[in-house]
Order: C-alpha cells, then sequence, then structure tokens
C-alpha cells in the first residue's frame, strides 16, 4: 500500500511522533493507521525504558487553574536539559498533566507512595464484604487482588487513565512524551486545590 503525506501527518498528529518514525510504522503495518499508532506506543515505551537512569535535574512547577477559579493544581516535572524544560510540548504536557490532577484528584503518585496501613484497610475492607463471604481462599486473593489493582487506578495518578485520551494511563501517556522529546522525564510531586 502506498503512504502519503496525509497519512503519516494523521498519525503524527495521533501519537506525536516523528515523521520517519510515523512513515515507518506505516509501511510496518501496511497503512493501519490504529496498528501503526500501537506499535509507535510500543517503541515509545521501549525507548522510555532505555531514558529512565538518566539524571532529570531541570525541569518546571506548572500550574492550572480552572475557569471557574476554584479549582486547580500544580505540578513539578522534572527533565533532563533546561532547553527541553523550555520546549512548547513539554509546557504543553505539564499543562496537561496539572490539569488531569484538577480533574481526577490522585491522592499518591505511584504505589510506592502508598501508605501500607492504607493498602491494608482497603483489602482487609474488601475481605470483609459481603459479596465475598464463603468464596474459597485462592478465587478470593485473586478477586482481591483485581479490586485493589481497580482502586490504585483511581487514587494513583500514574496508573489514572488519562482524562484526555482514555487508552492511555498518565504514565503511558508520560512515556510517550519521553519518547517523542528524546529526554527522560518524571513527575516528581503534584498538589490539587478546590474550594468545595
Amino acid at each position: 500500500m502506498a503512504i502519503d503525506a496525509k497519512m503519516v501527518a494523521q498519525l503524527r498528529e495521533l501519537t506525536g511522533a516523528g515523521m520517519m518514525d510515523a512513515k515507518n510504522a506505516l509501511l510496518e503495518t501496511d497503512g493501519n493507521l490504529e496498528k501503526a499508532a500501537e506499535e509507535l506506543r510500543k517503541k515509545g515505551a521501549a525507548k522510555a525504558a532505555k531514558k529512565s537512569e538518566r539524571v532529570t535535574g531541570e525541569g518546571r512547577v506548572h500550574a492550572y487553574l480552572h475557569s471557574n477559579n476554584k479549582l486547580g493544581a500544580m505540578v513539578e516535572v522534572l527533565c533532563e536539559t533546561d532547553f527541553v524544560a523550555r520546549n512548547e510540548a513539554f509546557i504543553a504536557m505539564c499543562h496537561d498533566l496539572a490539569m488531569h490532577v484538577s480533574a481526577a484528584d490522585p491522592l499518591y503518585l505511584s504505589r510506592a507512595d502508598v501508605p501500607a496501613e492504607v493498602v491494608e484497610k482497603e483489602k482487609t475492607r474488601h475481605q470483609e464484604s459481603d459479596d465475598l463471604k464463603g468464596k474459597p481462599a485462592e478465587v478470593l486473593e485473586k478477586i482481591i487482588e483485581g479490586k485493589l489493582n481497580k482502586w490504585y487506578s483511581e487514587v494513583v495518578l500514574l496508573e489514572q487513565p488519562f482524562i484526555k485520551d482514555e487508552d492511555l494511563t498518565v504514565e503511558d501517556y508520560l512515556k510517550s512524551k519521553i519518547a517523542s522529546l528524546g529526554e527522560n522525564m518524571k513527575i516528581n510531586r503534584f498538589a490539587r486545590f478546590h474550594i468545595a
């Protein structure tokens, strides 16, 4: 199948990939836009993993304020160089992350940040629920693990579905930006403010 510039542009808009990466992904998938996007996501995750050990000594604190002036968030996102910290794509990513924090109200950055006693309390709550009474121990354990994973996806920022693309988690979104900007980046901390 012939790959034209319009298809490449569509894929670039969809994924933020470079022109040659988008063209190659389309060639590999015979022009299938969805498969090409998935292929680029996989490659982006691999690139992000390679960069994850690099030092992030620069970055940006970015604030988002909702139009009603009663809801807002701040995020601290770190990167490797001040060049990327001043890049429009990086600033847009920080804005999207702050907007996500405002909308999704995460409590923790990662699973590692969730206190063990909070996890135990959540686990106990599920173990004592009426709908799980009488289940075999091995089945009960898998059900509770599934419920805990769902709970993590609600309270842990990196595991929440990203508000602008629910097919991605916030961590997947961040990895895609690491791949497209070519530097290691990480969300260091965040805060959400809300006047009820």
